[in-house]
């Protein structure tokens, strides 16, 4: 009685599959990186958007107090740190992208609060939202 001893190939995994495999996940991280990037961006915004507006508001409730613009705009975190209505004034004071917000006054009892990297990420959308339009609209001409 004999026993068969059938020999099992083992299956290397070539150097071309391996090198495959690395390139696929090498382009899905790239996708999901550029996609990430996006988004990001459009938090920034969010975060620069929001931060505006409550500025704006604490700002004209001081004012309503009996502060004027210049005294605002001469000490912008201590009236926030005195409002009560802010944890970390330093970090309210600046836009998304870490970049101090620009106040400037609009009349005596009315502020201008700006963000550059704001203003240049809306242009670059309006843009970019423009030149798909105008892809849109020559397309449905033709």
């Amino acid at each position: 009685m004999k026993k068969s001893h059938t020999k099992r190939k083992k299956k290397a995994i070539t150097l071309l599959e391996i090198m495959i495999v690395i390139f696929l996940i090498g382009l899905i991280g790239s996708v999901i990186g550029y996609n990430v990037k996006g988004s990001l961006e459009e938090g920034k915004a969010f975060r620069s958007e929001q931060g505006i507006e409550k500025l704006k508001d604490i700002f004209q409730m001081e004012m309503a107090s009996g502060a004027t613009a210049e005294q605002i705009i001469a000490n912008p975190q201590g009236y926030l740190e005195n409002s009560g209505l802010v944890a970390n004034a330093d970090k309210l004071l600046k836009d998304g992208w870490n970049q101090p917000y620009k106040i400037s006054a609009k009349g005596d009892y009315d502020l201008k609060i700006k963000s550059d990297a704001w203003e240049k990420h809306k242009e670059k959308k309006e843009k970019k939202l423009g030149k798909k339009a105008e892809h849109v609209s020559s397309s449905q001409e033709e």
